[in-house]
Order: C-alpha cells, then structure tokens, then sequence
C-alpha cells in the first residue's frame, strides 16, 4: 500500500504532484539539499492561461517550533539574497522581500524582527504637480509570538514601537504635510497594535478571507498595471502553514510571469486565507539551502536589495 499524508486539507500521495485548478505542483525537495519534513518545495511548469510559465512553491509549518521564521536589513546597504545567505549562516530558505530606493537602499516597506521594526512603511506620496500628498496604507505579513500569521494594512510612525493595524480595509487619505501622523488619515475606521514578532512588507494584498481582493488602487501600488506580466514573489498562509510563492518571468517563450489577478487566484487555488505580493521584476529570487529556484531576471544575476524574510532551522 502506498503512504499518504496531509497537505492542507488535501489527501497526497507521497512524491506525487497535487493539483490545483490548472496548476500541476511536482515535489522538488530532493533537488534542493537536505529539508526538514516541515517543509515542502514545490514547481510547476503547466502553462498559464495558454503562456509558459514557471513557478515554486513553499510550505512551511508555523506549528513546527524547530522553524524560526526572520527578517534581515542591510543597514543602508544592498546585499544578495546569495550574500544575505552566507552572513545568516546559510539558512533553509532566504528570499527578497520589500520595495525599496535604488537611490538611498531604504526599505520602503516594514520590517520587523525579533519584535523590533527595522524599517517602515512610505509615510507619503505626492501628487504629480501638486504639493498635496497621498498617505497610503500598505500591506505586509507578519507572525505572532505564538506563531500566527496575518496579513493587514500598516500605518507606520516612527515614534511608535508597533504599526497601527487596519484589518478590513486600506485606508487612502489625502493631505499637505510629508509627514502625518494617525490623525491625518482622517478615518474611523477601527485599528489595533500589530504586535508582530516578525513581518515583512509590500503590496498590494491579493487575498482577503480567502477571496480574492487586489487592493493596488488603494495602496497606490501598480496602478493601471493590473494586466502587466512580471516575475513574482509573494507569501500567504492558510491553516498553520505558511506559503511562499516565486514566478518566473521575462523569459519570452520559457516563462513570461503572472499579473496580479493571476498570482492572487493561485493563492486562492493553494487554499490560502491571506496573500500579498511582494517586490517583484528583477528582485524575485528564492533561495532554499543557497540554491535559486526560479531564474532571475536580470542579465547580472541576482539583484542585491536592502531586506529579506528568512527561514531557518533551529540548532536545538
């Protein structure tokens, strides 16, 4: 009789693909170096809407206590995920992560680790040829202490230890100052503490209570891009399992990406109750045990960028 064990709620049969709508996903563990059974890797190479297409896919448990879930910045540097690998002591899976300024190398998104933010999010964006200013509240991911994982819309302050947290919606207001505060977001609407251990952002969300809700307008991120082929990085979780997601793309007649809408429809497909694009385009690349899984688009290689979420095994 053949083994079997539990993926999500699907029954798998162990080194067989598992399906989900028109996405095939073969095993590729074996390929990767030595992983602990809490985490399963991933690929498909099923077209995409009649395009080639080239995707990974990572499930990490959040029950298993021996995985440490991290974030790493480059302290106003830019490194690759390669270089980040070797400065972390060559952890299971590094993989790029926020938006950032090629001028400056600062995040632009959050970030926080070990309960401590080590970036924040844009405060404010001006308006072409006005001196009024949008103040977007973007999207990252995060997981508690007690090994939860959530996905809201962040107002970042540097005054203040934790982002403020908008679960239902983004919230988009408008005002004169670069620099606002809660109160300029002039809203009701209810907000909480996101009191993350560790948290990556980006944007915009894809996947919101396991439908799909691309809020880019409202964070002011791809606007009028919704149709745009990119390489893709991403991360959602359903039940105790986090998902990581990488798209190849930019590689006419091999793999040419996914939108928006398409990445967000394979997270649904994953059974994914939260999901977020991350930085994508040149920066995509997901390392796990130093070895790249998709092909970066850039014609050097792998781009450096100023942060990366990290997935380690713990010693002890």
């Amino acid at each position: 009789m053949k083994k079997t064990f539990l993926l999500g709620s699907i029954l798998m049969i162990v080194c067989a693909p598992f399906s989900f709508a028109q996405l095939n996903w073969q095993p590729v563990d074996t390929g990767f170096g030595n992983l602990p059974s809490s985490v399963k890797l991933y690929k498909t190479t099923d077209s995409l809407n009649g395009r080639p297409f080239i995707a990974y896919c990572i499930v990490a448990s959040l029950k298993n206590r021996k995985l440490e879930f991290a974030t790493q910045v480059g302290k106003g540097k830019r490194y690759t995920p390669a270089q980040f690998y070797e400065q972390e002591g060559k952890p299971l899976v590094v993989m790029n992560a926020t938006f950032f300024s090629f001028a400056t190398n600062q995040n632009l998104n959050v970030v926080i680790n070990n309960d401590s933010m080590l970036a924040y999010n844009v405060p404010a964006l001006q308006q072409k040829g006005t001196d009024s200013f949008y103040y977007p509240t973007r999207s990252a991911i995060g997981i508690t202490k007690s090994r939860r994982a959530d996905v809201a819309w962040l107002f970042t302050d540097t005054a203040q230890r934790w982002p403020y947290a908008f679960q239902e919606r983004p919230i988009l207001a408008k005002g004169k100052t670069s620099d606002p505060n809660l109160a300029d977001l002039n809203t009701l609407d209810h907000w909480k503490w996101w009191k993350m251990h560790t948290a990556i952002g980006g944007g915009p969300v894809l996947l919101k209570d396991g439908l799909i809700n691309v809020t880019n307008e409202q964070e002011q991120m791809f606007v009028k891009g919704e149709k745009d082929l990119h390489p893709r990085t991403a991360m959602g979780y359903r039940k105790r399992e986090l998902i990581i997601l990488v798209i190849q793309g930019r590689f006419p007649g091999v793999a040419e990406g996914a939108t928006l809408a398409e990445e967000a429809k394979i997270f649904q497909d994953l059974g994914c109750v939260e999901a977020l694009n991350l930085d994508g385009g040149g920066s995509s690349c997901v390392l796990v045990n130093g070895k790249e899984t998709i092909q970066p688009s850039d014609k050097g290689g792998q781009r450096p960028v100023p942060g990366v979420f990290i997935i380690r095994q713990k010693k002890r």
